[in-house]
């Protein structure tokens, strides 16, 4: 897992404490690398369209489409419809699961 924030975004870490409880809900053994985006080269490079990111096996808990890589803060759009700066502890969950569901069954 990697956990992207840019310094400027307040709300990074909250998202990450977000992202750690997701994980224990889950019942997860994952490591996450956290990155900090100092520039637009890296904003470029990771793919970021806001702080905070959060990338399951190279997907973000909550996709978007056609936004410049920049270093910016992010808004989510949560189940219900409200917006925040922060995914919901269910978008990392249903990313995690989804990610468990794309890596097939475990082996005893």
């Amino acid at each position: 897992m990697t956990f992207l924030y840019w310094e400027g975004c307040p709300s990074h870490g909250e998202a990450l404490a977000r992202l750690h409880e997701a994980i224990r809900q889950e019942g997860v053994e994952a490591s996450v690398e956290v990155v900090r985006v100092d520039t637009e080269e890296d904003a470029r490079r990771w793919r970021f369209v806001g702080s905070p990111t959060i990338l399951v096996d190279g997907e973000d808990v909550a996709p978007a489409e056609n936004l410049p890589y920049r270093l910016t803060c992010r808004a989510y759009v949560h189940e219900d419809g409200r917006i925040s700066p922060l995914p919901s502890t269910g978008q990392i969950r249903a990313a995690l699961r989804r990610a468990r569901e794309a890596s097939g069954p475990t082996t005893p």
